[in-house]
């Protein structure tokens, strides 16, 4: 997940907009992560994409478990764990799932015209 992460980072910054390279690294990061923990099959890898058009940018992580959909969780304050949907959810405009012909694809976009509400690094 820390390479998803700083990969992310850095491509968006390279790309041009440093302003969501943080957003864009931990969603990376969370589905990454998601991806690991419940739709794993050994031998079987997933893939992160992060694809940018002159209005989105996209981070997508696909997996091999198409059974497996995802759920935002309510952890309790003491859950180590079951956040990462919710992180997700906060930080996208949108996010989703689209089934592959085999496994699944969890993606989830950022507007590039809302930087006016992001940070700069």
């Amino acid at each position: 997940m820390t390479r998803a992460r700083r990969h992310a980072a850095r491509l968006v910054a390279e790309w041009g907009h440093p302003a969501f390279a943080d957003d864009a690294a931990l969603i990376a990061s969370e589905l990454a992560t998601n991806a690991v923990r419940h739709a794993r099959i050994p031998g079987r890898l997933f893939r992160v994409q992060l694809t940018l058009t002159k209005t989105r940018l996209r981070i997508a992580v696909s997996d091999p478990r198409g059974e497996r959909l995802p759920r935002p969780r309510h952890p309790s304050p003491r859950d180590r764990h079951g956040r990462g949907l919710l992180i997700v959810r906060a930080l996208a405009d949108r996010w989703g799932v689209r089934e592959r012909t085999v496994g699944k694809e969890i993606w989830a976009e950022l507007d590039l015209t809302s930087s006016s509400t992001r940070a700069e690094p």
